[in-house]
């Protein structure tokens, strides 16, 4: 265990003194966002109506640009050599890794998201609900991508080949972070399906992609 509290402190402070990867990601949530309502017009209800699939939308392609980074650090400098051969099991490095990619971009992504949804005249009763919504949907945004990122990473310039093979896992994750606001705006009770099956989604993920990375690490590494 403490082994893995190691590896996860070192991947945060890693993320933290680079700032390049956070960085990135909150500025192209921030644009994609803000040319929104540039490029409908200024059709409030509109905007009211499609911010929450915005939103939700322009933060899973803010978390795309950082997913390569979760191991491609390491195995450009022989890192990740030394901890397949080490006493962690992978399994472990690839939870520890994604772990640290959902704290330094999922939640910052996700608690960014109140903000942004003023440029879209997004409704003050679904702001609790597209935060809750958000950080319990993006630990899978980060677990599924770290399968990804394990897949392509020894592939030149495999960006595009990353998000072919991750956006059609983020779909469940999508419909229903989407479905949750949008059935809180009708009733006070009608988003707890829709949440709990995103909870659901996104445990499945912290179960499943460590065990996926895993495997695809072992063939990417000999």
């Amino acid at each position: 265990m403490s082994a893995f509290l190691t590896l996860l402190k070192r991947d945060i402070l890693l993320a933290a003194r680079e700032g390049g990867a956070l960085g990135t990601a909150l500025g192209f949530y921030l644009i994609v966002v803000a040319l929104m309502p540039l490029g409908l017009g200024p059709d409030l209800n509109l905007l009211a109506r499609i911010a929450a699939g915005v939103l939700w939308i322009a933060l899973l392609l803010a978390a795309l640009l950082s997913l390569p980074r979760i191991f491609e650090v390491d195995h450009d400098d022989g890192s990740l050599e030394l901890m397949a051969m080490g006493p962690l099991p992978l399994e472990a490095v690839a939870a520890a890794k994604s772990l640290a990619h959902w704290i330094t971009t999922g939640i910052p992504l996700a608690l960014l998201a109140p903000v942004l949804g003023i440029l879209l005249n997004l409704d003050l009763a679904a702001y609790p609900i597209l935060v809750a919504t958000m950080l319990a949907g993006t630990p899978a945004i980060s677990f599924l991508g770290a399968i990804g990122a394990a897949l392509t990473l020894r592939t030149r310039r495999g960006g595009l080949l990353l998000a072919l093979l991750v956006l059609p896992l983020y779909v469940p994750t999508l419909i229903f972070g989407i479905s949750a606001i949008s059935a809180a705006l009708m009733g006070p009770s009608g988003s707890e399906a829709a949440f709990l099956i995103l909870c659901a989604i996104s445990l499945a993920s912290v179960v499943l992609g460590p065990l996926a990375a895993a495997a695809a690490l072992r063939v990417q590494v000999q």
